[in-house]
């Protein structure tokens, strides 16, 4: 294992190093297409870069070309900026590719065929660890139990993430591990799923999860170190060249140092830190500075403020349709909320908010318009999903500058849930990105990966159409709320950019930002939904150095 592991970070590391920036470089022959200062779409041909690896000139066709010292034929590719997603979980991509991955199964019977292959071939692990089951896409009706688990690994405690990451799936050995019993409370913000006799059916929702995650053996340094070279693997095969890693625990940072210290950091990541005992610890009174030339920041914290809604944990003003009796999770009470808020902006760092139902967005609102009195300057609060938003209340991310960070393949994926969820009545305020702009607010796009792929293409093909890669629903889902080409292109660079206090530094091909930048096969201003999905990356390039392609 330490042998592999080994092999897989030199190969990492000798990738890094194989390509060192030039200095004065001009990349010519391209078709080159960024959003500029003013928000609009900037072509040119050719892009000078230092050996620093910043960005010098801008040149079309009318430019005399500088005397450089290489000069590289873009073969008139078409050159993008580097793609950023606003919203991931960078570790759990990485450990979601090394473990089991139940993301592709589309019943009970499936999954658990799965499950039980996964363990005859993995008889050395103690525990089963894995992601990406929903009980929705398995049309079960109902959540799954430890029962069902047990007919398949009973020698084992199993423990398996939902696929929105706000429940885990675990048969009865671990459960009994955990010491989990039927007068084991419900803890605040969180819920047992129970059997008719009161006794853990085998789900655990948002803060419930803990009470049998505290006893999951931690990853070791080396399988995070292994993890994380997996997740920039991803990554940079999507061509995402930054991300914002939201909920960054202690272990998380020092994996992404160590990476920067032995030169295997590639990806970009603005960091927001999962408590404030990893922001202080990490950063101290103040957000840090960019280390290992722009590719490392802690600047905000997370805070969840409700759960999701496929478990029926996002916080809801009405009651849920298919659950009169319930009206979701708050994981805060208001003034925890705002005690947290302001304890960050205190020191300047910035708030991103998880808020899906549309009472918790409303609350995250009337607190940034409080706070806001307080708290003056750029303060960029962000609302992380932002799928659920009253029509009354849109109007009010037009003030404050409030950020929605949204993740276009979500709507995809959750359409028919959140019809079963909300009612026929209650959908007009579902995924409002078009109305978000109209409203003067700010679009910052991602995946929220490994929930989502990170493939920011078919976040473009989602955005621009509310379809999904069938082309389902014929004419999109509430089209009204689709966005331009150009809007789509910017919530996945400037606008992502612009989120995570990094504009100018990198997000756009202009002159003193990073050259962060992509050749791929397809304009994506010109691609029709279907093709943007099809969008092949063919080089990756980051401040200047090619880390992946031809």
């Amino acid at each position: 294992m330490l042998r592999t592991l080994s092999t897989a970070l030199a190969a990492v590391s000798a990738l890094a190093l194989a390509a060192p920036a030039w200095a004065d470089t001009l990349v010519d022959n391209v078709d080159g297409v960024t959003i500029d200062e003013a928000g609009k779409v900037k072509r040119f041909n050719g892009l000078v870069f230092d050996e620093d690896g910043k960005i010098t000139q801008v040149l079309t066709r009318s430019d005399k070309r500088p005397q450089v010292d290489y000069r590289l034929d873009g073969e008139g590719r078409v050159m993008i900026p580097g793609m950023i997603d606003a919203h991931v979980h960078v570790m759990d991509i990485g450990f979601a590719a090394l473990t089991l991955d139940l993301s592709d199964t589309t019943s009970l019977e499936d999954a658990l065929a799965k499950i039980k292959a996964f363990a005859e071939a993995n008889p050395g692990r103690p525990w089963i660890i894995g992601r990406g089951w929903n009980q929705e896409k398995w049309g079960l009706g109902r959540f799954p139990t430890a029962a069902e688990l047990d007919a398949v690994v009973s020698d084992r405690p199993v423990w398996l993430e939902r696929a929105d990451n706000h429940a885990n799936w675990g048969n009865s050995l671990a459960i009994k591990t955990a010491g989990v019993t039927a007068k084991t409370p419900d803890p605040q913000g969180g819920k047992i799923i129970r059997d008719a006799k009161g006794a853990p059916a085998g789900v655990f929702v948002d803060y419930a999860v803990q009470l049998v995650g505290k006893v999951v053996p931690p990853p070791r340094p080396e399988d995070r170190d292994l993890a994380f070279a997996k997740a920039q693997e991803v990554l940079l095969g999507y061509g995402v060249t930054a991300v914002a890693d939201m909920g960054t625990k202690m272990p998380d940072w020092t994996t992404y140092r160590r990476a920067g210290d032995a030169g295997r950091l590639q990806i970009r990541i603005m960091s927001y830190a999962d408590s404030f005992e990893t922001l202080e610890t990490v950063a101290g009174p103040e957000p840090t500075v960019w280390l290992y030339d722009d590719k490392l920041r802690m600047g905000g914290i997370k805070l969840y403020l409700d759960g999701a809604l496929g478990s029926r944990g996002a916080s809801l003003k009405a009651p849920y349709h298919d659950d009169p009796g319930a009206k979701g999770l708050p994981l805060l009470t208001p003034a925890q909320l705002r005690n947290l808020m302001s304890r960050a902006a205190m020191d300047n760092f910035q708030t991103a908010v998880h808020a899906i139902g549309d009472a918790a967005n409303a609350e995250v609102l009337a607190a940034v318009e409080e706070l806001s009195e307080s708290y003056t300057g750029d303060r960029r609060w962000r609302i992380e999903h932002a799928q659920i938003i009253d029509p009354a209340d849109i109007a009010r991310l037009g003030k404050h500058g409030v950020i929605a960070s949204m993740q276009p393949l979500h709507q995809t994926s959750d359409r028919l849930m959140a019809e079963a969820r909300l009612g026929p009545d209650r959908l007009d305020g579902a995924y409002p990105w078009r109305s978000v702009i109209s409203v003067g607010g700010r679009l910052a796009f991602g995946s929220d990966a490994p929930v989502e792929p990170a493939d920011p293409f078919a976040g473009m093909a989602a955005a621009i159409s509310r379809t999904d890669a069938k082309g389902e629903p014929f004419g999109g889902w509430f089209p009204q709320e689709t966005v331009t080409r150009e809007q789509a292109l910017a919530g996945y660079t400037s606008g992502a950019a612009f989120a995570g206090f990094a504009e100018g530094r990198f997000g756009r091909l202009l002159p003193g930002e990073r050259a962060d930048f992509l050749l791929v096969d397809r304009d994506p201003l010109f691609a029709s939904p279907e093709a943007l999905r099809e969008t092949k990356v063919l080089q990756v390039w980051i401040g200047g150095v090619k880390v992946r392609g031809d």
